[in-house]
């Protein structure tokens, strides 16, 4: 395997610092030229560019390119160098720094930016020609209809995802009967009434360590949602075909069921490092990426079937997604407005998806929208949801 240039964008999060865990491991494989993150922690940022001796560092905030600087000088002053010793990189500040980087001379760019703010800097690099690692599922369901010219250049970081590419290996495409996606059920799974939980609860996530949104995003099953509608539309599936069961031990990681009655697992300990390092590497595997299952200790794994009943995200995911056009941009868009006002205090656990649905309803298609419309619809989108989790309006989801 030759060489591979890598931007990481999102470098500070959960995906960016595990994504550098593998590419530490893999020098001959893999080189970090440019990083990228909000701004929001220039301090890890400084030591990461330091440490990786990347040639260009982005931050979305342009008020934090001079803490930046200064962080740069701080890091290397910690690690014992003296002047001259070090080469502050080209630093990018701004709204636009980040589409910038990503178009930024490479052979990957890793997507791990939260939210639909990553849907710029996805175009751009599919743009550029890059290969794309994508953990930035919110760019690919909002701007489906703008980045499905490019599937071939995606490689899928999460996990389900990459389990489903991985399976699919197994057949060709006409020999898929079903795609099947599991979820660890949340931190609510086996309840039947979602009234009163709080914000540290639904924080609670039994098996996988992740960022505030995309947490609340699993405990309310919007984020299994979301990735039945990528699903859909990396691999090219009809919505009927491709199901979600419930897996709690989250070792099975997706399925792939073939016409012949067979079904292909894919099969590992939870850990981002593995769909990481294939979607870096891809289509070769990285030899110790992640630890394997432990087959000579006793284990049970159990299905179930969501309850759709007290879970309703899935369900309107996959009507949004079946609609098409600007809907799944209304729907993402909505939802991050509704899960700040969950955490604010603002909107109740159990109105979530409720809320969500009914500025989905209430948004104007664009079945075949530019990019101008997406965010058009994502600015009113966020706006009617502000409206109704700042008032009494905001439905409440009726248990029974």
């Amino acid at each position: 395997m030759t060489l591979r240039d890598v931007v990481l964008l999102g470098s500070t999060g959960s995906v960016g610092t595990q994504a550098i865990d593998v590419i530490r491991a893999n020098p001959d494989r893999f080189r970090v030229v440019g990083l990228g993150a909000g701004g929001g922690n220039v301090a890890l940022l400084a030591e990461q560019a330091l440490e990786l001796g990347v040639e260009v560092v982005a931050v979305a905030r342009a008020t934090a390119a001079q803490d930046l600087q200064l962080a740069f000088y701080a890091a290397a002053q910690a690690k014992g160098f003296s002047a001259g010793e070090f080469a502050v990189p080209k630093i990018l500040a701004g709204p636009d720094a980040l589409t910038e980087l990503a178009a930024w001379p490479c052979h990957t760019v890793l997507n791990a930016i939260t939210g639909s703010v990553g849907l710029a800097p996805t175009l751009s690099a599919l743009e550029a020609g890059r290969v794309l690692a994508l953990a930035n599922k919110e760019s690919l369901v909002a701007g489906g209809p703008l980045v499905t010219p490019y599937m071939d250049q995606i490689r899928a970081v999460d996990s389900e995802h990459s389990a489903l590419a991985q399976c699919l290996r197994g057949g060709s495409r006409p020999e898929v009967r079903k795609l099947v996606l599991t979820a660890s059920g949340g931190p609510f799974r086996g309840r039947t009434d979602l009234r009163g939980i709080t914000p540290e609860q639904a924080m609670a996530h039994p098996t996988w360590d992740m960022g505030p949104v995309i947490t609340i995003n699993s405990a309310t099953l919007v984020n299994k949602g979301l990735e039945v509608i990528e699903a859909h539309l990396l691999f090219d599936v009809p919505y009927d075909d491709i199901e979600v069961v419930v897996h709690p031990q989250s070792l099975i990681h997706s399925l792939v069921e073939f016409v012949d009655g067979s079904t292909l697992a894919q099969v590992s300990p939870p850990d981002m490092r593995l769909p990481i390092a294939l979607a870096l590497g891809w289509p070769e595997r990285v030899p110790g990426a992640a630890k394997a299952v432990d087959w000579t200790e006793a284990a049970t794994w159990t299905f179930e079937p969501v309850d759709e009943e007290v879970f309703g995200a899935i369900a309107l995911c996959r009507a949004a997604g079946t609609t098409g056009g600007t809907a799944p941009a209304a729907l993402n868009a909505a939802n991050e407005v509704c899960v700040q006002a969950f955490v604010e205090g603002r909107l109740e656990f159990a109105a979530i998806v409720d809320t969500v649905a009914r500025v989905v309803d209430e948004h104007e298609l664009r079945e075949r929208p530019t990019l101008v419309e997406v965010l058009n619809t994502e600015t009113w989108a966020r706006a009617r949801a502000s409206e109704l989790t700042t008032t009494a309006s905001a439905p409440q989801r009726n248990p029974s």
